[in-house]
């Protein structure tokens, strides 16, 4: 009945794994497609605009219109959706900050550097972009991010902006706090030079016999950059400023019966809530709790189901968030194979025990993390916030075991699952016979592992579990038996 109830957990599982997708919502094929980006990014959203994409990509949309309103997120997804936009190559790709009364009107920080990987940005009157350097969370509260996570964005952000005909000079003030922006006219064309650049501007108008007059300040050292609509236009960001999405789909040239939304559905909500903090948690609380239970106890029951189905669905949803490969699996099915051998096949509790449980928690971190050693600050605060939860998982299920252990004995319905009925010496039972503890006492052996004090010796080929009285021997020491306690074989040192 077990493996019976296994086997189609496990397949029912599966099977809603295998058709999110086609869960999706089935959008008619359109012209354009809108995919919003609203609220804190995080990976979950990264999924939801990766099968956005692949929709329009299938019903051969001409245009994508991501409509933004964020104030940032997650600098390692904000990074995986601009690579998704930056490699849709047939489909045009716009990015809209719309003013909404139940919006916030602004994209800021990674909902800046995602508007940088469209190939044009129109933003509602109201509306703003900038603020996009990385920062970290500390005791004093959010402190800019060190340099080397800093100089990786302003890079990205410089990039994208050369790639799709922004200002970099905008680029990187909205990144770096010591770029200064100013504007320079060109033979009465107005520009945007970085002060460093500005050297290199001079030269140019110079060879060209063009006219330079430098402008006001846009923005001065020590503060990072923000766009108002009207000045993201002005300074070649925004290609215009749009009242609204109707506006938009004229301005584009797009019929607004043409256009479908697309919107987060239930496979989304679902995946969202089991790859978050909370709920990863509670799967390796009761994952480990019951793998645990599964393995000291035998055959095969409810335990190890509950156990298999919790860690399926932890390595399902990092395989949707693209963050889990053969090496996540290899590690944790290796720590699962050393707990086992530190359980049935070494006495007491050491090293291969320890390792097994050390390589089965790296390997639920890493299964939430795309990069394996942490690099820089935005990776190590990943890093930490994922050892953080797993952490909380692993201490909660040794709290949940010893719980467990105490209520079995004592619960109703719980009682089934243990042994309760003991055996004891006074009323005749003995683990050995009285023949068999003859011939043990007083036989003399070789340590065969250090005795700490449980081991193995060896008794003219035979070797046996024994134990000391507390008393540590090294292997290859001379041992006698000097007591048959039910199953413990005590020895001592000859």
């Amino acid at each position: 009945m077990n493996r019976f109830f296994l086997r189609r957990s496990i397949f029912i599982l599966l099977l809603f794994f295998l058709l999110l997708p086609v869960w999706a919502q089935d959008i008619p094929t359109k012209d354009a497609y809108v995919i919003p980006i609203e609220g804190e990014i995080d990976r979950a959203l990264m999924i939801f605009i990766r099968r956005g994409i692949q929709e329009a990509e299938k019903a051969g949309a001409a245009t994508i219109i991501f409509k933004i309103d964020t104030f940032g997120g997650r600098v390692d997804s904000a990074l995986q959706i601009a690579t998704l936009i930056g490699a849709v190559d047939e489909i045009e790709t716009v990015a809209y900050v719309p003013a909404t009364p139940e919006g916030t009107g602004v994209s800021w920080s990674a909902g800046a550097l995602i508007s940088f990987s469209c190939d044009k940005i129109y933003m509602a009157p109201g509306t703003s972009m900038g603020a996009a350097a990385p920062v970290y969370q500390s005791a004093e509260g959010m402190e800019l991010a060190p340099e080397k996570t800093v100089s990786a964005v302003r890079a990205q952000m410089s990039a994208l902006a050369e790639k799709n005909g922004y200002p970099k000079g905008v680029a990187l003030a909205m990144v770096d706090m010591d770029v200064e922006l100013i504007e320079v006219y060109l033979d009465g064309t107005l520009e945007v030079s970085t002060n460093s650049d500005l050297p290199d501007l001079e030269r140019r108008a110079k060879e060209q016999e063009l006219s330079l007059e430098k402008g006001k300040v846009i923005s001065p050292q020590g503060k990072l950059l923000t766009l108002t609509a009207g000045e993201a236009e002005r300074y070649g960001v925004s290609s215009a400023t749009v009242a609204d999405m109707e506006a938009l789909y004229e301005l584009l040239g797009v019929p607004s019966a043409s256009v479908g939304e697309l919107e987060p559905g239930m496979p989304d909500r679902i995946v969202s809530v089991i790859t978050g903090a909370a709920v990863t948690s509670l799967l390796v609380l009761v994952g480990l709790a019951a793998l645990y239970l599964e393995i000291t106890s035998p055959g095969f029951g409810v335990p190890g189901t509950v156990a298999i189905i919790a860690f399926l669905i932890i390595f399902l949803g990092g395989t949707l968030l693209g963050t889990v490969g053969s090496l996540e699996i290899i590690l944790f099915l290796l720590g699962i194979i050393l707990l086992v051998i530190e359980i049935f096949l070494i006495p007491g509790f050491g090293v291969t025990g320890i390792s097994g449980i050390i390589l089965m928690i790296s390997a639920l971190i890493l299964s939430r993390q795309e990069f394996v050693i942490p690099r820089v600050s935005w990776q190590w605060d990943i890093f930490l916030s994922n050892l953080r939860n797993i952490g909380f998982g692993f201490v909660g299920s040794l709290v949940l075991l010893v719980l467990l252990l105490r209520i079995f004995p004592r619960a109703p319905g719980l009682k089934r699952l243990i042994l309760e009925s003991s055996q004891e010496t006074t009323a005749g039972y003995t683990v050995q016979s009285l023949e068999t503890s003859a011939v043990l006492a007083g036989r003399r052996g070789t340590a065969v592992t250090a005795l700490r004090p449980a081991g193995k010796a060896d008794f003219d080929g035979e070797v046996l579990a024994v134990e000391t009285d507390g008393e540590f021997i090294e292997p290859g020491s001379l041992v006698e038996v000097f007591e048959i306690s039910g199953n413990r074989i005590l020895v001592r040192r000859c």
